[in-house]
């Protein structure tokens, strides 16, 4: 079985985020960027398929060469493979036409792309996958087995979850539950030795023009002062909650 992982390469969440350019571009100056959780997720159970089924995994991603400790992170966890498609990350439909081309060379059976990233949070490019390529789809994924060319799949829906047989060629769009956070791994050294001889192919992008684009970011706005009422005074409290806060 032939696997892509697709791995965004996302803003820590503890990064102190700005804007530059009159708030149209983000700066990337003294941010730590990261695998995105829910891709990393997708890429430990991909290893489980790995030594259990004797899986080939490889890991993509479409950005330029700042993306690559990513990747190469990606590797050290175990990834037999890496791509990097030579294209800026515009929007979600402009990835997934990159990442579409990619499982079309590679002729993989099964793509693990995360629900969302956790930058943009679109949660479009798993579904946007399936639809250029013809597979399956299950979104919200939180528990996947596959047993030759069939597939078992547990998804999130309202109000509880729902399992679904399909088959492959399949994408998922994952999240914690395909494995728990107790699960994920931490590169060891031997796998940060390895990982330099594994290869890392950089490939061209095809043309897709992006169908959006941000016209301008700004931050949440700040937090308003605090009142406290005292836990006896029961009537200011119901007054504050009618007259300001207007929710009763």
């Amino acid at each position: 079985m032939k696997i892509l992982v697709c791995i965004s390469h996302v803003p820590d969440t503890t990064s102190k985020i700005n804007f530059t350019e009159g708030d149209t571009k983000f700066d990337t100056n003294g941010v730590q960027f990261v695998i995105n959780p829910n891709d990393e997720f997708g890429l430990t159970r991909a290893m489980w398929f790995k030594e259990k089924q004797g899986a080939n995994v490889t890991v993509v991603n479409v950005g330029g060469a700042e993306t690559e400790p990513t990747l190469r992170k990606a590797l050290a966890i175990g990834a037999d493979a890496a791509i990097r498609v030579n294209a800026i990350a515009e929007d979600g439909f402009s990835v997934a036409k990159q990442l579409a081309k990619v499982v079309e060379d590679g002729g993989y059976d099964l793509v693990i792309a995360g629900r969302e990233s956790i930058d943009y949070n679109g949660g479009m490019v798993p579904g946007m996958l399936a639809g250029l390529t013809g597979a399956n789809f299950v979104n919200n994924c939180i528990a996947l087995e596959i047993d030759g060319t069939s597939a078992t799949a547990t998804r999130e829906i309202d109000g509880g979850k729902e399992t679904v047989s399909t088959s492959l060629p399949l994408v998922i769009g994952g999240q914690k539950g395909l494995v728990e956070e107790s699960e994920l791994r931490i590169p060891n050294m031997r796998g940060i030795m390895m990982a330099r001889k594994k290869p890392l192919n950089v490939v061209e992008p095809v043309a897709a023009d992006a169908a959006t684009n941000s016209v301008s970011f700004e931050k949440p706005a700040p937090k308003g002062a605090v009142k406290l009422v005292a836990a006896d005074n029961l009537d200011e409290l119901i007054d504050l909650l009618h007259k300001e806060a207007k929710v009763i």
